[in-house]
């Protein structure tokens, strides 16, 4: 009973000393800050590889927009997301919809429209917000465009992703 009472009195003034009046201002202590290590050129650089299977294969145009060019920009893990989320307020400001065919990208411009392809079904879909937030997914798709290319099913799956070029000089191609 004595050595109970003796470690909660410790444990007691271990965290006293944390709570000190210095430490109770919401101020971070001053340290100072190593610069990052500047790359060395004769080290190998990591470049990450490009899985360039059958399921990343997609066409630069399409037919069914006019002939229109699509550039591709690679490819990965893709999820969809959906009624769990349903009004909330996406990055571009609108309330999210799952039946919209919409997606979320960390870094193409909101507005863009995506050809997102998955074992050989497409959907096209425009960027209306920020992520996925989940490590090495590259694209979130609304319940809808999940359901179109039959993504909803599997929760997840490897897919291309292409961007509509649409710089004036994509109609002469």
């Amino acid at each position: 009973m004595r050595l109970r009472l003796a470690l909660g009195a410790a444990a007691l003034l271990g965290l006293g000393g944390a709570l000190a009046p210095g430490y109770a201002e919401d101020t971070a202590p001053e340290v100072a800050i190593a610069a990052p290590p500047i790359a060395d050129p004769a080290l190998p650089r990591f470049e990450p590889q490009v899985d360039t299977g059958a399921a990343l294969t997609i066409p630069q145009t399409d037919t069914d927009d006019g002939g229109q060019a699509w550039q591709p920009v690679g490819g990965g893990m893709a999820s969809w997301y959906g009624a769990e989320l349903a009004g909330h307020r996406t990055a571009s400001g609108e309330r999210f919809n799952p039946a919209e065919l919409t997606a979320a990208h960390r870094t193409l411009p909101l507005g863009t429209r995506v050809r997102v392809t998955y074992h050989g079904e497409s959907v096209v879909v425009r960027i209306n917000d920020r992520g996925p937030f989940v490590r090495g997914r590259v694209i979130d798709l609304s319940r809808a465009a999940a359901e179109e290319i039959g993504l909803r099913r599997a929760g997840s799956g490897k897919v291309a992703l292409a961007v509509l070029d649409d710089t004036p000089d994509s109609s002469s191609q």
